[in-house]
């Protein structure tokens, strides 16, 4: 369904539903008094989307304390995330709920019954999606919800920023160095082949991930299906789990052999594990891969609007360009200097061709181990 907003139409995935509580999530203005009402079919409407995979949060001009005690009287508390509940601007706490969540500000929906919240959250921040409260139950059928892929762990999400806050927390109170905070995660990183059940998720990251990504090109679970059986090439998928739980698959990477080339056509990383540094781990794997195999390589990038951090990632890895055709860069390694894996992360690789996992790292080893 195409409902427009500002004159423009709902289009672009939304990841987080931020609602306005007052004439908007309920009936009725709270600080005044009023026995609110939560809006017919609400609930079920938040629940719904939160299996999904849509994240929920709450932008609202009221008494925090009191709002949240009235949302807990409803059962609904523990589906927002990040909630912003004060007499400040709602621009402002777009931006809070956008920085909690490591999200772009454009995956943001903001929810609001008056015209003037909406046209203030708009003008500072454009590129927010905005929808009138009169037409909240419209909100499945919105073209950014109804045509996501929803993967099997979706339903998880909420539960694994709920997780992100307990890291949040405890490294805010840590006392040390960034790198015994890490080893204190107990992280354990994990690469294998992708199997059929990964397939819409897979197609979820492709989609929803733009800063970590490396061309910005989507993929559809039947594309990506075809290049799994495909011989020339390796889908692999990636999974993160620390003490606190798993953060899920959380990185997708496509590599086709061409001649004594390993190229790496897609690596892309959720923007919620970047600070753990995965993403130049996922690359040393490659790279010990091509060592092994004794082939070169290379890996495409194409520049977008979000995705310089991932331009940093292979720079820092130390690939350097080596052609440019249009947009697309081609990046090579020199493959010279021995792997290194961070002594905080316990690493396995599963390679596709032995079908059983090796163990490419272990924190309390002396080193990298040469998984062949």
């Amino acid at each position: 369904m195409n409902v427009a907003v500002q004159g423009l139409p709902l289009q672009r995935p939304i990841k987080c539903v931020v609602w306005d509580l007052d004439h908007t999530l309920w009936d009725g203005i709270l600080a005044e008094g009023d026995e609110v009402r939560l809006r017919p079919g609400v609930a079920a409407l938040i629940r719904q989307l939160d299996q999904r995979g849509v994240l929920h949060s709450i932008a609202s001009k009221n008494d925090y304390a009191q709002a949240m005690a009235k949302l807990q009287d409803f059962g609904l508390a523990e589906y927002f995330l990040y909630p912003q509940i004060s007499w400040s601007a709602k621009s402002v706490a777009l931006g809070h709920i956008r920085s909690k969540l490591n999200l772009g500000i454009d995956a943001l929906l903001f929810i609001d019954g008056l015209p003037f919240e909406r046209e203030e959250v708009q003008a500072a921040h454009p590129t927010v999606q905005c929808l009138d409260a009169a037409h909240y139950l419209l909100l499945p059928e919105l073209d950014g919800i109804r045509y996501a892929p929803v993967a099997d762990d979706a339903s998880q999400r909420r539960l694994r920023y709920l997780q992100d806050q307990c890291r949040q927390q405890e490294e805010e109170q840590f006392q040390g160095p960034p790198e015994a905070f890490l080893a204190s995660l107990q992280m354990k990183f994990q690469i294998a082949p992708a199997t059929e059940a990964d397939l819409l998720r897979a197609e979820e990251l492709t989609l929803r991930t733009n800063q970590l990504n490396s061309t910005g090109v989507t993929y559809s679970a039947a594309q990506l299906r075809q290049l799994m059986d495909c011989p020339r090439h390796q889908l692999l998928v990636c999974e993160l789990q620390d003490k606190f739980g798993s953060y899920g698959k959380i990185g997708l990477v496509l590599t086709e052999l061409v001649g004594d080339v390993l190229m790496i056509r897609l690596l892309l990383m959720s923007c919620r594990v970047a600070a753990r540094g995965v993403g130049s781990v996922l690359l040393n794997c490659l790279m010990q891969q091509a060592l092994a195999a004794e082939l070169r390589l290379q890996a495409d990038f194409r520049r977008t609007a979000r995705n310089r951090q991932m331009l940093v990632t292979y720079q820092f890895a130390g690939f350097t360009e080596v052609s440019r055709d249009g947009e697309l860069i081609r990046f090579e390694h020199p493959l010279s200097a021995e792997v290194q894996f961070p002594s905080y992360i316990h690493v396995e690789f599963q390679r596709p061709a032995a079908g059983t996992t090796s163990y490419v790292h272990a924190p309390q080893s002396e080193g990298a181990v040469c998984a062949d």
